[in-house]
């Protein structure tokens, strides 16, 4: 039995945090080195935890996907990217499935207004319509495919970590999250936000992406070097909206806890709001490119913690709840 009761508590939330707020460096992005893992797991998952129970946020060292290959997916989403409209609109997001390519359609609860970019969202079981072909876009397909599943390797390394702190078995996360099943629903995003015109430099009151908390257990974000932006507000800054930026280093994965691993743990591992801002004045107001890979448990895994603080609910219905209250025009 799960719960489809709306609206959930995870979008009463996020509808207050619509302010500017303030900026600070108050608090640490704690780094963390995944190498020797096998060896150094118990050490790892420590440090994970308290990294994750303090903030929510953290950075992979030694993660294992090589550099090149990060720059070869930027390079094929940047080249996606630039494809006539006209092209993209062939592969139009499906929001029940949460694959495919939309613009300006993400209206974030806490703002109002569209964010200022385009995407593209890779959902393995839904895609055999939604690829550009090799015409449009030679290699992209094998190229973004190999990514994800690199992507996934880390992603579930670090839920295995989480795994063993709550009590699950090691691969309790493995399972719900388990790439040739049907029910799949983990997603690679590839995000371009759009360079500012001359004219709105002088008044930016819109936001590339508006505060929000993510739908998942575990986001995997890439940034390129120099186009920055990225902020989080953890739950002890949330009264006041304090921000803490989180600078672009290529040579890391940041990574946050998301919604689902938050009712999954009853609430020890926070999912905290985050947020793109417009750049001020004098800074780049270029292009920002990002990949970001999203661990969302199979449609048919049940989130429940172990102390039943909240109803269980299937990954699927969760999801659908989400998106359907950022996808406004799908």
């Amino acid at each position: 039995m799960t719960d489809t009761t709306l609206p959930l508590h995870e979008l009463a939330r996020e509808s207050r945090m619509g302010a500017h707020g303030r900026e600070t460096d108050a608090r640490e992005i704690r780094r963390i080195d995944l190498s020797d893992f096998s060896e150094r797991k118990a050490e790892i998952a420590d440090q994970l935890w308290y990294a994750a129970t303090d903030i929510g946020f953290f950075q992979l060292e030694n993660h294992g996907i090589a550099l090149q290959a990060v720059r070869q997916a930027f390079a094929m989403a940047e080249r996606f990217f630039a494809l006539p409209e006209a092209v993209k609109a062939r592969y139009p997001l499906q929001k029940a499935n949460n694959a495919g390519w939309e613009s300006r359609a993400q209206v974030r609860p806490s703002t109002g207004t569209p964010d200022q970019k385009e995407s593209y969202q890779i959902t393995r079981p839904h895609m055999a319509p939604l690829w550009p072909s090799e015409e449009e876009l030679a290699g992209f397909q094998a190229t973004m495919l190999a990514f994800e599943r690199q992507a996934w390797t880390v992603g579930m390394k670090v839920l295995s970590c989480f795994a063993d702190k709550l009590g699950f078995d090691s691969d309790f996360f493995t399972r719900a999250h388990d790439p040739s099943a049907p029910d799949y629903q983990s997603t690679l995003r590839l995000l371009h936000y759009y360079a500012i015109p001359p004219e709105a430099q002088a008044r930016l009151e819109l936001w590339r992406a508006g505060a929000h908390t993510d739908f998942d257990c575990l986001t995997l974000l890439f940034q390129r070097q120099g186009q920055g932006g990225l902020q989080v507000c953890p739950g002890k800054e949330m009264e006041a909206q304090a921000w803490t930026p989180i600078p672009p280093d290529e040579d890391v994965i940041t990574c946050n806890i998301g919604d689902m691993l938050m009712r999954w743990s009853d609430d020890q591992l926070p999912s905290n709001f985050h947020r793109v801002r417009n750049p001020l004045p004098g800074e780049y107001m270029g292009p920002r490119y990002s990949l970001a890979y999203f661990c969302q448990a199979n449609r048919e895994a049940v989130i429940e913690g172990a102390s039943g603080k909240y109803p269980p609910i299937s990954a699927g219905d969760f999801l659908k709840q989400r998106v359907a209250a950022n996808f406004k025009a799908y």
